[in-house]
């Protein structure tokens, strides 16, 4: 043999001996002696402890799935037993996550091209606790982070990738605490047993519109669409959010997707918060750094008003409720974070809402624009804006306030705080509205601007009888108390239509014209009636009454007093005038008159909103040769609640010509002479009345 080959032989062998050993060493190392070393190493990158404190042991196998020479290449199997990584002294002492273990299959040839590919993860018995202080720090997120992610994006990038197959774990338990939301939620995620198809789910055809798309896109932007990956995930969660119980379950997708930059990823979530109910089907674009929210969005509850605990949106209080829309928002837009609820139908009490509505975030006050219209609105809905509602359906909303049982004006609180959260613009539009015989309201129409605590509703009209009631209306909540003015002008409502029911209201000709200014101060309907200050005029013309339309207006008080003054018989009214001053929430009459075809009526006294009482009197007054056989006046006493009409016995009328009582009111008629509709020849009965009364 030669000498080279000899040489060779002994290299060879010394090869295969350095071989054997270091396989020897590999399989008989114990790996526990590192674990000091890495978690040290760990815990400072990361500035938290970090720790291995069961068994570290790596086991060589040779790939079961490879091709070619990968397939004779073992691969590292990494186990590490009860794995503990910590959170910051100072958010909590509570481990951010902890596992039992956690097996890892590394494959050394892609190292070759600058790939670190993990084949396998499998994690067990998996936990984790997230824990976010009122200052805004956490337990989540790593010192250095924020400089790390800053630097990633001015380099050019690195070389090295990292590819991750399969992982698979047992359900992971998750406690969320959260001092700014007032959130304590725990949570288990776990694998599905079977992949679920996102068109399944959500029955959509599992095609979403690119990043970054907008609804309604340029006829030259490409329209690029991207396939949503199964969902591989399930969740459920329960515990308290903003002091009230919360509870959900849901779907999410797969690990593989959350690394997929650009593509949708599937959500799926049903959530119970308190008496409210969301459902959430939909997209989150590049959820590991969101681009894009592209979801069915679900509301459904006993009081739209309870939405701000949950969403931060200030919404009226309303009767039971459901709308369902589609929720849209660009993240990754330089400009104030918008939301938009397009489309959304839905179920207010027993009227239906449809429309769109836009939630921008932004300063000084996030905002929300839009329009909302009902195609048919049942009256009795709208109650709950003004704590009309009975205190049945308060307490059905879970609300503790009352409405004393001897009051009638709303004497609930309005939530003036709520309004200062956010500013508005609303427009809405009720086409057609549902009432009772009593109330002939036709539609609605308001524009309802918040801004910093002060709505302006502005106009806030309604069609009523044919004619029309168009009121402005100001409410500043950025004051305590709250200072409110309405403006309210009342036009053209023709008796016909007023009381349609009545067949011998079908022939009268007359309408009801008027105007009223109210300002007031406190933060309900009866505090600012009792405080209130301004004027009241209405007129009707050529009109008729009698005991039946009293009856059928359910007006009690003045079904007695028609029938003391007039009998049982239908009387026509020529012109009814009255002008009404209010000081401290007390309306006096200055001139209230009923001219009649037989009689002349004057009433005198007031009206206390603070108290709800009444103290008026009603002095009737024959005209010409007709016999009027009642000598006494009337009066109404007592309250809102329990009126006490009677007769006064001990006070008879002094006997005389109907111009005593013209005499005496002139001057305060002349202001009505504005609110006479003239006929089609240039006069009607209120036009010579008044005038007869100014002559007076």
């Amino acid at each position: 043999m030669t000498t080279g080959k000899k040489i060779a032989l002994w290299v060879l062998g010394i090869v295969l001996v350095l071989l054997v050993a270091l396989v020897i060493v590999v399989a008989t190392f114990d790996w526990n002696r590192l674990k000091p070393t890495l978690n040290e190493q760990v815990s400072q990158a990361l500035d938290r402890p970090f720790a291995i404190e069961g068994d570290l042991d790596v086991q060589w196998a040779l790939p079961e799935a490879a091709e070619g020479l990968a397939r004779w290449i073992p691969q590292p199997h990494v186990r590490a037993n009860d794995v503990r990584l910590g959170s910051p002294d100072a958010v909590t002492d509570a481990d951010l996550a902890t596992l039992e273990a956690i097996d890892v299959v590394l494959s050394p040839l892609p190292l070759l091209s600058q790939t670190v590919a993990i084949p396998s993860i499998a994690l067990s018995g998996g936990e984790a606790t997230l824990v976010r202080l009122e200052d805004g720090t956490n337990n989540w997120t790593f010192s250095g982070e924020d400089e790390a992610q800053a630097s990633n994006t001015s380099d050019e990038g690195s070389t090295w990738t990292v590819d991750i197959g399969e992982i698979a774990f047992d359900p992971i338990d998750i406690h969320y605490r959260d001092a700014i939301l007032a959130a304590d939620v725990d949570a288990t995620v776990e694998l599905l047993g079977e992949p679920i198809a996102f068109e399944e789910v959500t029955g959509t055809d599992g095609a979403q519109d690119a990043p970054g798309s907008d609804e309604t896109p340029a006829a030259d932007d490409a329209s690029v669409e991207s396939d949503v990956v199964d969902f591989a995930f399930a969740w459920r969660a329960s515990g308290t959010y903003r002091d009230a119980p919360v509870e959900g379950n849901g779907r999410l997708g797969g690990l593989g997707a959350l690394r997929q930059t650009g593509s949708p990823y599937p959500i799926q979530a049903e959530l119970e918060a308190g008496a409210t109910q969301v459902s959430v089907d939909g997209t989150l674009t590049d959820p590991l750094a969101p681009q894009r929210i592209d979801l069915d969005l679900s509301f459904a509850g006993q009081n739209l008003g309870d939405l701000y605990d949950i969403i931060g949106v200030t919404l009226p209080d309303t009767p039971p409720y459901s709308t369902r829309g589609h929720l849209t928002a660009d993240l990754a837009s330089n400009e104030a974070l918008t939301f938009r609820y397009r489309d959304f139908d839905g179920q207010i009490g027993d009227s239906d809402i449809h429309g769109d509505l836009t939630y921008r975030l932004g300063e000084p006050r996030p905002s929300l624009t839009g329009e909302v219209v009902s195609r048919q609105l049942r009256f009795a809905d709208l109650a709950p804006l003004i704590g009309a509602d009975s205190n049945a359906d308060k307490a059905d909303r879970g609300e503790t306030s009352q409405q004393p049982e001897d009051k009638v004006l709303p004497t609930e609180t309005f939530d003036t705080e709520q309004w200062r959260a956010m500013d508005a613009d609303v427009k809405f539009t009720a086409e057609r509205i549902e009432h009772g015989e009593s109330l002939p309201l036709d539609d609605l129409y308001t524009h309802v601007v918040l801004d910093d605590g002060e709505i302006l509703l502005d106009p806030l009209r309604f069609g009523v009888a044919g004619g029309n009631l168009n009121t402005t209306l100001r409410l500043d909540g950025s004051q305590d108390p709250m200072q409110s003015r309405v403006d309210m002008h009342i036009r053209h409502l023709l008796l016909s239509q007023l009381f349609p029911d009545v067949e011998l209201m079908q022939n009268s000709r007359g309408e009801l014209n008027g105007d009223a200014t109210l300002s007031g101060t406190g933060n309900s309907v009866a505090a600012i009636l009792g405080s209130s200050n301004g004027n009241l005029q209405t007129l009707i013309s050529d009109g008729v009454i009698s005991q039946n339309l009293m009856e059928l207006a359910g007006l009690n008080v003045g079904n007695y007093l028609v029938g003391q003054l007039f009998g049982d018989e239908q009387v026509n009214i020529n012109c009814a005038a009255t002008n009404l001053e209010v000081n401290d929430g007390v309306a006096r009459t200055r001139f209230f008159v009923i001219d009649t075809e037989n009689a002349l009526v004057r009433i005198d006294g007031s009206i206390n909103f603070a108290t709800e009482g009444l103290d008026l009197t009603i002095e009737p007054e024959s005209k010409g040769a007709r016999v009027f056989t009642l000598r006494s006046p009337l009066y109404v006493e007592g309250t809102f609640k329990n009126p006490s009409p009677g007769v006064d016995a001990g006070s008879l009328l002094a006997r005389g010509a109907a111009g005593a009582i013209l005499g005496t009111v002139a001057t305060p008629a002349a202001a009505l002479l504005a609110l006479v509709s003239p006929s089609a020849d240039g006069t009607t009965p209120c036009n010579d009345f008044l005038s007869e009364v100014q002559t007076e």
